[in-house]
């Protein structure tokens, strides 16, 4: 993580300004030293990695959808070398980039599965992955990864993980789901059996399928059955309020640990969910009002040893995500004719 004083931390319970925030990191083998470095088009892409490569195919995914990012960061590994030499590895050492997304080039299933282990465990960003059988897709489902998104597609050559991050992940946080999105360059999968379409969602993958005679992706769901909006919203919320508040405490002289200081944490947490609920992020009642609340305690409530420490730990909030509708099932009648 960057260096910082603020760490914001949201559960997700059930029942009930980071620039580039769709960016995509691919991970990609390459002889010699390893470097990341951002690329706005396929002509940059080609100097480093020839037009046969599997990055280059993954770079060109993302650059061809409607909605693409205006740039997109490779990192490499050498797997010969003596330096950073596996994917993951690459993951940890660039993981504080500006980037939100990452795919993978050239790994294999345990590879990626190191890979998906390592975003759960830092507990924001996602990896998104394409599966082709029922033992990659498995391999996934086994440990419900909130951060790890599955694609199934047993096409050979074809790269939605790449393509839905390029059509997506770019647009505005909150202002829509994953789920009926159209992917340029992608074939729908010949599927038209609604339980082999279920059984492929309850591996907690999506996949890509024709409904209405459009190609659309099947689902907005991580692999552990949430909704991607929801998680990619809730990493939105953690990152802003930890940049508001960071920003804060650089900007003045001093937060005073006493009701003053207190009520101007308050308050970056307050624009923060503020921002949110106008983004679509966080949900409303039936008048129009943002589903959140933020509670702080006293400077009398905090213990000695943190005020002393100059610790406040005092401070939280909760909220509703804005759902969204995925299926409808709709009852008309006919009346006789009289």
């Amino acid at each position: 993580m960057p260096l910082q004083d603020v760490t914001v931390t949201i559960d997700i319970l059930k029942p009930a300004a980071y620039i580039g925030f769709g960016k995509p990191l691919i991970l990609a083998e390459k002889a010699g030293t390893s470097f990341i470095k951002n690329y706005k088009d396929l002509e940059e892409v080609k100097v480093d990695f020839a037009e046969n490569t599997p990055t280059y195919a993954k770079a060109k995914a993302v650059l061809a959808q409607k909605n693409r990012p205006d740039t997109l960061s490779i990192a490499t590994y050498d797997s010969a070398g003596s330096g950073i030499v596996g994917a993951s590895e690459a993951l940890e050492e660039y993981f504080d980039e500006d980037w939100i997304f990452v795919l993978a080039a050239d790994e294999g299933l345990t590879d990626k599965v190191a890979i998906a282990d390592f975003v759960e465990q830092s507990g924001y960003k996602f990896f998104v992955v394409v599966t082709t059988d029922s033992e990659s897709r498995n391999a996934f489902k086994a440990k419900a990864y909130d951060r790890t998104i599955d694609f199934y597609h047993p096409i050979e050559n074809e790269h939605p993980d790449a393509a839905l991050v390029g059509e997506v992940a770019n647009r505005p946080v909150g202002s829509q789901t994953w789920k009926f999105k159209t992917l340029t360059g992608i074939t729908p999968l010949d599927i038209t059996n609604k339980e082999e379409l279920k059984a492929i969602h309850e591996d907690g993958a999506i996949a890509y399928v024709t409904k209405a005679g459009t190609p659309q992706t099947s689902e907005g769901i991580v692999a552990s059955g949430e909704y991607i909006d929801v998680m990619h919203g809730k990493d939105w919320i953690k990152l802003n309020m930890e940049s508001n508040i960071q920003s804060a405490f650089a900007k003045n002289d001093k937060i005073t640990y006493n009701s003053n200081g207190i009520s101007l944490i308050e308050g970056e947490v307050t624009t923060t969910l503020k921002t949110a609920h106008s983004m679509g992020i966080i949900d409303s009642d039936n008048s129009g009002n943002p589903l959140y609340t933020v509670s702080t305690k006293s400077r009398e409530e905090m213990p000695v040893a943190e005020r002393e420490k100059r610790i406040y730990n005092g401070i939280s909030f909760s909220y509703t995500a804005q759902g969204a509708i995925h299926e409808s099932n709709i009852k008309g009648e006919i009346q006789p004719v009289e």
